[in-house]
């Protein structure tokens, strides 16, 4: 039987429709490649709580789970372990996100949203958004 590790990942949309992408830092796995902010799931946590403490922890910004929309998820296997990833859709925050753990944050618009070097879990995902976006 496979270990699942549940991460929650978030698509913060500005007024603009851009979506914010953040680049993981040296010493992390896929270090230099992007990703919708988020993290993994904690014991007794909801998707919807994890994403409330790590966009604070990662971004300090401030928001609250009423706020966050379900919309699509990520399945894969990473060898010994299979990823199960939430993507919630989120246009309302408090703060300016800032890349506290991340290398860097940027916003892509829908257009551009694909043309990042992303994580392999985030690529359908991105996929998926950018023809939401562009309806």
């Amino acid at each position: 039987m496979t270990d699942i590790l549940l991460v929650a990942a978030c698509a913060l949309i500005d007024a603009d429709g851009r979506t914010l992408l953040a680049q993981r830092p040296p010493g992390k796995k896929q270090a230099g490649l992007w990703e919708f902010p988020g993290g993994k799931v904690e014991q007794g946590e909801s998707p919807e709580a994890a994403l409330v403490r790590e966009l604070q922890e990662e971004l300090s910004i401030n928001v609250t789970a009423s706020c966050l929309a379900p919309f699509a998820f990520a399945s894969s296997d990473l060898g010994g372990v299979h990823l199960l990833m939430p993507l919630f859709l989120c246009r309302k925050w408090q703060g300016a996100p800032q890349p506290i753990e991340a290398t860097a944050v940027k916003w892509a618009s829908p257009d551009r949203l694909m043309a990042f070097d992303l994580v392999p879990a985030d690529r359908p995902l991105a996929a998926q958004l950018q023809d939401f976006l562009w309806r």
